[in-house]
């Protein structure tokens, strides 16, 4: 077994710290309550979708309110706006101080629109019923071993997206919000010295690019996307300090990717792939890559064992809308050393997701 591959077994510890929970059956709680818990989670998540689509921890930056005023402001029916609010305060998300009177708390606060690190579009995506439906087929792609969403929705998800404009919307906001969790946590990890241009593929409005050339002033680094994401990048790059340090090119890395990178970053891209298409994708970059290039990919690694693991889940997500998959550190070895790639090492950040880096093999 490779050093790489050790090396992630080392952050389960770390790993179970980040994702925030505790094994499933702990000693502390019941079985029953255990299961209970997770049979009815999804009348929780529906809870704070409804709170982060009605917008409800705006509404309460200014200090409590009471659910009439709350229901007023929103269009909805006190009583059944009161019954939701209190479900989720007695999960911690937001407190009744008084009768049918609430308040944020700091989980409430992660649902505010302008909170740093806020997950309100995250919640919003989540809920939304063209996505919730698809995870009510979930045994259909244990059955097929096929994506939910064809089968749901009659065409892949990014050409239903590329259809309906204002799903597209909610999911780069919630793309945007799972990339807060990774971004600062990428730039304080992985060190960037040795390298002159960096290549972010599919980085959307370049938030992570940006971020890792402003933390190291001598980096180059080329934006790539579609053409109608560069569009919008460009408007969104130019007003930073960055600008000038930051190129642009648009294109299909299925096709081909800009050649000349010394590193090429990809965040949350292979995992929405299966093999036979990331490969397409590596082989390119495989291609593109100078002399002594590196390939990294900002994804959550799946570690053995029970532990929890933020990954494991997201890894049903990948099955059921792109029918992706997240990967351990061997499977990315095995689909490194496909594409004439070598897994080098795993960097662990402060956060669910790895830098898993590659050379030429």
């Amino acid at each position: 077994m490779s050093t790489a591959v050790i090396e992630i077994d080392e952050m389960t510890q770390a790993q179970r710290s980040i994702d925030g929970q505790q094994p499933a059956g702990s000693e502390s709680t019941p079985p029953e309550v255990t299961l209970t818990q997770m049979i009815t989670g999804s009348l929780g998540a529906q809870a704070v979708y409804v709170a982060a689509k009605l917008g409800i921890a705006d509404l309460l930056t200014g200090g409590a309110a009471r659910t009439d005023d709350l229901a007023a402001a929103t269009d909805t029916d006190a009583q059944s706006l009161y019954r939701v609010l209190r479900a989720l305060a007695a999960q911690g998300v937001f407190s009744e101080v008084d009768d049918r009177v609430f308040a944020l708390t700091p989980t409430a606060e992660l649902l505010r629109t302008d909170a740093p690190h806020s997950l309100r579009d995250l919640a919003i995506f989540m809920g939304e019923d063209w996505h919730w439906k698809v995870w009510g087929r979930t045994l259909y792609s244990v059955r097929t071993g096929k994506a939910a969403w064809s089968e749901t929705h009659g065409q892949e998800v990014f050409p239903y997206f590329e259809a309906n404009p204002e799903a597209a919307r909610i999911f780069n906001q919630a793309m945007t919000s799972l990339s807060n969790l990774a971004i600062q946590a990428v730039v304080d990890s992985y060190d960037f010295s040795g390298i002159d241009t960096l290549v972010d593929l599919a980085g959307g409005h370049g938030r992570l690019l940006t971020a890792i050339l402003g933390a190291n002033p001598a980096l180059r680094g080329i934006l790539f996307d579609l053409a109608h994401v560069i569009k919008g990048a460009k408007e969104s790059v130019d007003a930073t300090a960055v600008a000038l340090r930051l190129d642009f090119a648009s294109g299909d890395f299925f096709a081909s990717v800009p050649a000349g990178g010394d590193a090429y970053i990809m965040k949350h891209i292979i995992h929405d792939w299966d093999d036979e298409h990331a490969l397409k994708i590596l082989n390119n970059v495989r291609q593109a890559m100078k002399t002594g290039g590196r390939v990294l990919l900002v994804e959550a690694v799946i570690t053995r064992g029970n532990d929890p693991d933020f990954g494991k889940l997201l890894d049903i997500e990948m099955l059921v809308s792109p029918g992706g998959k997240e990967r351990t550190a061997v499977e990315y070895r095995d689909l490194f050393a496909r594409a004439s790639l070598r897994l080098q090492r795993i960097v662990p950040t402060n956060s669910p997701y790895s830098v898993i880096e590659a050379v030429a093999a």
